[in-house]
């Protein structure tokens, strides 16, 4: 199976399959759900599927270290192989070439810097064309901050997703009305019993299950 192969049945397909709420260059979306419920691993495989589309990727984290964060990535491939009969190694050295790990604290960190350092990163010749944001407080920052940051991805002709920890399962409680036009599609993510699903609040609808041992999109 080569690379190709493998996008077509990225589990990525799924969720653009059941909810039409991909998004187009210059757009920003946003995952939420209550905390540890399975927003990176959503996050990630959005990431993946970038990665197999040969888009170089920068992994934005605001609560977890390198090393967590390149364990999700290695276990989720891993179980996209396994599904597949797909040997990992064969593209894993690509893979992990188009990626970069970024890990800031909001504290003293703004999305305005983030902007900056990955400005100054395609300045250097890296050619990003994804974005994923883990574990920022969209309530703690303002306004202003997304409108640069959105400016940016809409400029360079990128996409963005984010992740975020709310419970809100209605798109009005899920951020103030001024923050939420910045994202074209946003889903949230919730368990019913031994069910996951993603369930999309705004750009296309519907929803998309995930598997329960795995986190990965599925049927």
């Amino acid at each position: 199976m080569e690379k190709k192969d493998l996008l077509e049945h990225s589990p990525v397909r799924f969720f653009d399959k059941a909810t039409n709420a991909s998004l187009k260059a210059g757009e920003m979306g946003l995952i939420t759900a209550k905390k540890g419920l399975g927003k990176t691993s959503i996050l990630v495989q959005f990431g993946i599927d970038s990665l197999l589309e040969d888009k170089a990727l920068v992994h934005v984290s605001f609560d977890q270290q390198s090393s967590n964060v390149i364990a999700w990535y290695s276990s989720i491939m891993a179980e996209v192989a396994k599904k597949k009969n797909f040997s990992v190694d064969d593209i894993n050295d690509e893979i992990v070439r188009n990626r970069t790990i970024l890990n800031f604290n909001q504290e003293t960190f703004t999305l305005p810097k983030v902007v900056n350092t990955i400005k100054a990163m395609k300045d250097g010749g890296i050619k990003l064309s994804s974005v994923v944001v883990d574990g920022l407080d969209l309530d703690a920052i303002t306004k202003a901050d997304i409108d640069c940051f959105a400016s940016f991805i809409k400029s360079e002709k990128m996409t963005a997703w984010f992740s975020f920890t709310s419970e809100a399962s209605e798109l009005d409680k899920t951020l103030p009305k001024d923050k939420l036009e910045y994202f074209a599609t946003v889903a949230h993510l919730a368990a019913s019993g031994n069910s996951i699903s993603l369930a999309v609040l705004k750009n296309g609808k519907g929803s998309v299950n995930l598997d329960p041992k795995t986190l990965l999109f599925t049927k």
